[in-house]
Formats: C-alpha cells, structure tokens, sequence
C-alpha cells in the first residue's frame, strides 16, 4: 500500500496559508481497494508556547487509473502557528504514512516601504542675513502639503508599518525656517502689502505665483482659477487680485486636511487654513499674516511627528549622507560605470575622507534630532558600490537599500532578479579588507514607479490601491517559497508625485493602506522591524548571518541614464560635457579647500559649503539625460555654494565661477509669456499639463507636432513639461505654436485645451 501528498496532482491549496484561513489537502493512494481509510495527524506549535494536537479524517473523491483520491481541509489556525503534519493510510493490517509536512501561518510577503523625503541646500551659507535666504519655496511648501501630513496618514492606520527617509539637509533647512528665522523669496513677496510692490516685485509674484499643478492645486478653487486666467490674459491686477494671489498660491500648497478642518498637532495646537479656503477672496494683509503661521506651527511640529512614531515603533526613520552626495563618485569618480555612447570620465576626483564625513554628519545629526542613532540608510539615489560598504558599517548602519537594477549585475554572473525568491529577500554584504558586513535589500522597480508614475491619472483610487496589492500578489507573492524570509521593498520619492494626484494623493494612500491593512496575506514593516523580528507581530528575526550573500556588490543606483545601454550606472551624474565641468570645478574648489590648511573643525562652514556642492542634485540637471524645467537654477546654486568656499575664507573666488555651466534659454510659460527672443536664443516652452506643441514659422508651409517632455518632479519642486526649440535661421521672424492637452482629467474648458495660438517675434541681430 502507497500514499502520497504534496504532489502536482494531490497538492495542499493554498501551499500558502494565512491567519484564519483553511487549506485543502489532496492525496493519493494506491492500489484501489475497499475498507481504506485515511487521515491527517497534526500537531499545532502556537506562537504563545502552547502546543495541541487534532486528527481530520479525508473523505473519497474518485478512482483514476490505478489510484485512489482522497480530500482533507485541516484549519484555520492563528497567526505565526507552526503546523506539523503525516497524512496515514490504513487498510485491514497494513498502514502507512507520508514524510512529515509543515507550514507556518502568516502572511505570504512581508511589504517594505520606503518613502524618501529631500530637499538639496539651496541656501547661500556665506550669507548671514537669515530674510530671503532661500531663493525657492520648496522645503516650506513641501512642508506644508507632504513632510508632515505624510507620517500623519500613516498614523491613521496602525497595522501599516513603513520606512520613511529624511535627509539631513531637509531637516536642517527645515530647522533654518523653525529657528533661525529663514525664509525665502516667495515668502517675503507673500508678506510685503500688495499696494508696496515695485514693478519689479509685482512682475515675479505674477510669473511665479502660478507655480502649482494646474489641474490638481488651481482649477479646483475658483479665485484661484479666475487669477490664473487673468493672467494668461494679459489683464490688470488690481492691489485686492495681487492680496488674492498671494494667499491663493500659499493655499494651494497646504495638505487636504489643513484646508478642510483643523488638525491637532503634537505640541497640542491646532493649525488650520479652512476660513480662508472658504472665504476664497477680499483678503486682507491681516489674514494673510495669520495664514503664514499657520505655516510654521505645521513646520514646527514635523520632526516631533516623526520622533512620536518612530517611538511608538509604527515607523522607522532612516537617514542618507547629510548633503546627499553619490557616495562612491566622492570615493573616486575614476570607479564610475559608464555605459552611454559619448560619455567619458572627468578629470579625477578621489576624496573617501569627505564620503566618510556626509555619512558621519548625517548620523549625528540623527542621533541629535531623534535620540538614537540610525539604522538604516538610503543611499542617496541607491547608489552603492563594493567600496563604500565600509562607511555605512563603521558608524553603526545596520542595512542599506539600493535598486534590484544593482543586484541584477552584481557578483560574476548577476542575479535572477525575475526570480521573486532572489530579488525578495535580504542580503548580506561583506567588505573583506575591513571585516565589515552589513544587510542590504533592493527596490523592486515595477511596483514602486507604479506609485511614482502611473496611479496618478487613475479616475478611481481605490482601483488603484487594489490594483497595486494585486500586483504584489500576483507577481511576488504568488511565486515565494519562503514566505517567512521574504520581504519586497517598495522605495520611492515620498513627497513630488503627489501634486498630480487628486486632492494631494490623499484618497489613494487611505485607501492604500487600508486595502494593505485588511489583507492577511501581506505584511507590513520597517526594515529594522523585519530584520530584527518583532515578536508583538509575528515576524520573526531575519539576523545577517542567516542572509545569502551578495558578492561583488555592483558600482550603481536605482536609475539607468537615458540613452545609455541596458542597466544602471552613474550616468545621470558623471559623464557628459556639463556634468564633467561640474566635476573639474568641484575638484579644484577641493583642492583649494586643502592647501589652505583648515580643518572641518576649525572653519565648519566652508566645509559645509563645500559638501552641499557634493550633493547630487546639481549633478542630476547637468547634461542632456535630464531636465528640471529650471537646469540654470541648479546650475547657479551649484557655482553658489563653491564660491562660498571661498568667500567663507575671506579669499576672491575664482572668476570660472562666475560663467554657466548650463546653457541659458528664454523660457515661454502661460503665465509669463515672451514676446520677442533674438535670433540666438533657443526657446522653451512650458506647461504644467502633458501634451503636444504645434509649431511653425513665418517661413513653414507645414506644421510641426511634438509631444511635450516631462521636466522636474523629482527634487525640482513642481512637476512640468515642456519642449526646446531654436536657435532659429536668419529668414525667421516669428514663431507661432498651440499647445493640445492630454491630462485625463482636463474638463476640456481649461486654459490647456482651448487650442489658442501664440505667437512669439524674432528678432535678428547681426
């Protein structure tokens, strides 16, 4: 006599089993003959210690062939239960038993997420005068819409766990706002009494006052609306239009729930803008200044947030190099990968004392601000190598994250990251010149862009959100053989994405996790939470000694340059004419820095300087591979913060300093319309809808039809599109376009979709 069970035909379904939940076990027997019987022993190991016994008797199916088919349904049991089984057959004296099975009960993937929250330093630190400090809104804005009401959502549900990542030099600008009285320009034009504006003044609050998703953050409010036609018109302001716009354009930035009721804050305040939302119009300066501390009471009270969950264990908060450097380009530029046709290295930049100081800066500035030191740390862009390992576990980092991109081309052969079993998992990293070692997990792409680009334009978030654990599901999890010793990690940017979401993003992250915390089948954590085990959840330890392996830890990042081969590399900062030149100024910035002879200790300042312009960011909009919509900015920033090496020495900087990186262009916006370029200029134009641009000139016979590319959204602030074009020829006198939008939730009234022609003069200069 013969019995069998976890066969492709007497399978145990689901394989898989979760909390509450039964599974059928099929079996086969032979020969087929009468008085058999079959049954399932078990015994039930329960996460409290306790241990019981049961016996299910299987009932007949059917005879095929030679054999007999039986069916058993053992279950439920409770979460994290070890179940340990025999399947007997007995048949008058013969009797006989399968190996021993087992299952744990739990979820079938644990769920890692990431969000990373960052802001370059855009403040000039030769400068002292904390008024205007700042020549962009960003982190104040960011602050008010995503930096605290994103750790707020979460709050809502306490069976999601997740990671968020906060670069110092966010919170340290952060802080800048909070205590040392910073603001920026945008702030002060905000303040300044409308009927006091220059010309001057009055021409940058109109071209910049609009700078919000169009669809999402203006056309919703009416006044709002009727000012951003207004302008596009080419109407008149008056002195109450300008008061509006300035407390429209704020506004439009604060979170869903500021504007729609008052939110208690940790320090027990409460802050709130939903009088003015729905007073709409007729400000006065009065209301406006009551407006902005609104602002700071939300700005005051995000690092206290964070710190009140973290200590609460929902979230973790992880951290990455203070100015947000490319760690291994810092090491030495002459290890960059390169795979673009075209490219080539720079002159050699190899300053590892400079990696080690953003690691070890941003882990004190951690310890202080949150009252231990970090774990865990997302490198800036997931950029790792072999080389930099070492920096990471010197200063107490316990894991890392980078891209399933740098795990696809590590070790001789690479990695099956299209294996859920390979890519789902934790790895142990090792530096074997220093005898360091520490965890190391990777971004599953498809996932983490889905939130990042393709749910925004869903008319139905809750679609969206089941569309989302569906896929986890489907692709990951359905194909896991050790549920218990996996975990897919979701990493993307936490605060950019959002402004072209409906009503900030907020339907679809309730309803995202909400979806993740009535389902059974998937787990949430923090990283250090699935490494360390958590006894109050069921997820056991995942200690480093138990990981595989990673070997030769691949030189790369989560993005793979535009343009270049297959795979990710350091493309997108080293390699190309602007990028280079960014990297000789910062080298001999460097070398400077050296010969004179002080120390980070002795003049921390210029040190700073010095290592804000390591960040990436300026790096990132240097080159063709990608465009901000605002490359010069960033370019001027970058020059910025080298001179102030320089001038924080009381030394003349270098006049190379003082020329463009990146090439000017004119920019045509709706609401700062051109009219007249020369004939040298090339001409951009930008629009905060996606679409395409019909152009001709004077001279065509025909049009031309291009679509709009995507610009910014990244660090950049507001996500835009916009197409280049020019210089243009000696015959040319005027250039004359439409743009058609695309947005699917364009009403088809808006500005974007009326197909009105514009039209710009050239002018030729010999």
């Amino acid at each position: 006599m013969q019995v069998w069970h976890l066969t492709p035909e007497t399978p145990r379904t689901p394989y898989h089993l979760n909390a509450d939940e039964r599974a059928t076990l099929r079996i086969g027997t032979y020969p087929i003959e009468p008085d058999h019987t079959v049954w399932v022993a078990l015994q039930v190991f329960s996460s409290n210690g306790k241990e019981r016994a049961d016996h299910v008797e299987a009932h007949w199916l059917q005879n095929e062939n030679n054999n007999s088919y039986w069916e058993a349904k053992i279950g439920p049991f409770g979460d994290a239960d070890r179940v340990l089984y025999r399947v007997h057959a007995h048949h008058l004296t013969d009797e006989v038993q399968t190996p021993p099975a087992e299952l744990t009960v739990g979820p079938a993937i644990h769920l890692a997420f990431l969000w990373h929250m960052h802001q370059p330093l855009y403040r000039d630190l030769s400068r002292t005068d904390p008024k205007g400090a700042y020549p962009v809104p960003w982190v104040r804005l960011h602050g008010l819409r995503d930096y605290y009401s994103m750790a707020a959502l979460v709050g809502e549900f306490p069976e999601v766990h997740l990671t968020i990542n906060l670069v110092p030099s966010l919170l340290w600008q952060i802080e800048d706002y909070t205590e040392r009285g910073a603001t920026d320009t945008a702030l002060e034009l905000t303040l300044m009494p409308a009927e006091t504006l220059s010309a001057d003044e009055r021409e940058m609050l109109l071209s910049t006052f609009f700078t919000a998703d169009w669809h999402q953050q203006i056309y919703p409010h009416a006044r709002y609306r009727t000012l951003f036609e207004q302008r596009v018109q080419g109407n008149e302001f008056t002195v109450q239009d300008l008061r509006d716009l300035q407390m429209w354009f704020n506004l439009a930035w604060f979170g869903l729930e500021f504007r729609t009721a008052a939110v208690r804050l940790p320090d027990g305040t409460t802050a709130s803008v939903k009088r003015f939302v729905e007073k709409g119009a007729g400000f006065t300066e009065a209301d406006i200044t009551a407006m902005v501390a609104e602002q700071d009471k939300i700005l005051r009270n995000i690092v206290p947030l964070y710190r009140h969950l973290q200590d609460c264990g929902q979230i973790e908060i992880s951290t990455t190099p203070f100015y947000h450097p490319i760690l291994p380009l810092l090491v030495d530029t002459d290890h960059a990968t390169l795979d673009k046709e075209g490219t080539m290295l720079p002159e050699r930049f190899a300053w590892p004392e400079d990696a080690e100081a953003q690691v070890r800066l941003a882990v004190d500035d951690y310890t202080a601000r949150f009252g231990r030191p970090p774990t865990g740390m997302w490198p800036a862009e997931g950029a790792v190598s072999q080389e930099v390992l070492s920096l990471f576990a010197r200063h107490g980092i316990q894991w890392i994250a980078s891209d399933q991109g740098v795990l696809a081309r590590s070790g001789q052969w690479g990695y099956q990251i299209d294996n859920p079993d390979v890519l789902c998992q934790a790895y142990r990293a090792e530096d074997e010149t220093s005898g360091t070692a520490l965890s190391v997990l990777f971004r599953a792409t498809g996932p983490s862009d889905a939130i990042g680009f393709e749910y925004a334009g869903s008319p139905n978030e809750q679609v969206s959100a089941q569309e989302f654990v569906s896929r986890i599901k489907t692709r990951f999890a359905s194909h896991i053989q050790d549920p218990t010793n996996r975990v897919i990690s979701v990493i993307l940017d936490g605060e950019n994405a959002w402004g072209a979401y409906r009503d900030d993003g907020r339907p679809f992250l309730r309803a995202l996790y909400a979806t993740l915390a009535a389902d059974p089948s998937i787990r949430t954590v923090t990283f250090q939470e699935y490494l360390d085990g958590n006894p109050a959840r069921h997820v056991r330890p995942h200690p480093r000694a138990e990981h595989s392996r990673v070997y030769e830890l691949f030189s790369g990042s989560w993005i793979d340059e535009a343009g270049s081969a297959p795979g990710v590399d350091f493309g997108t900062w080293i390699g190309e004419p602007e990028e280079n030149r960014g990297w000789q100024l910062l080298h001999r910035t460097r070398e400077f820095l050296a010969k004179t002879g002080v120390t980070a200790t002795s003049l921390p300042q210029a040190f700073a300087a010095l290592y804000a312009a390591e960040g990436s960011d300026w790096f990132w909009w240097f080159g063709n591979d990608q465009d901000s919509g605002a490359d010069a900015d960033f370019d001027d920033d970058f020059r910025m913060h080298l001179k102030s090496v320089y001038r924080l020495l009381a030394q003349p900087y270098p006049h190379v300093l003082d020329q463009h990186i990146v090439p000017r262009t004119v920019v045509w916006s709706f609401t700062r319309q051109v009219p007249i370029i020369s004939g040298h200029d090339t001409l951009t134009i930008r629009t905060n809808c996606a679409g395409t641009l019909r152009w001709w000139t004077n001279g065509d016979t025909s049009r031309h039809s291009l679509p709009l590319k995507p610009r910014g959204g990244v660090m950049a602030g507001q996500r835009a599109y916009s197409i280049t074009l020019g210089p243009f020829g000696s015959g040319v006198a005027e250039v004359m376009f439409v743009f058609s939008c695309s947005g699917t939730r364009c009403d088809r009234t808006a500005l974007c979709c009326r197909g009105e022609a514009q039209q710009v003069t050239v002018r030729q200069v010999d």
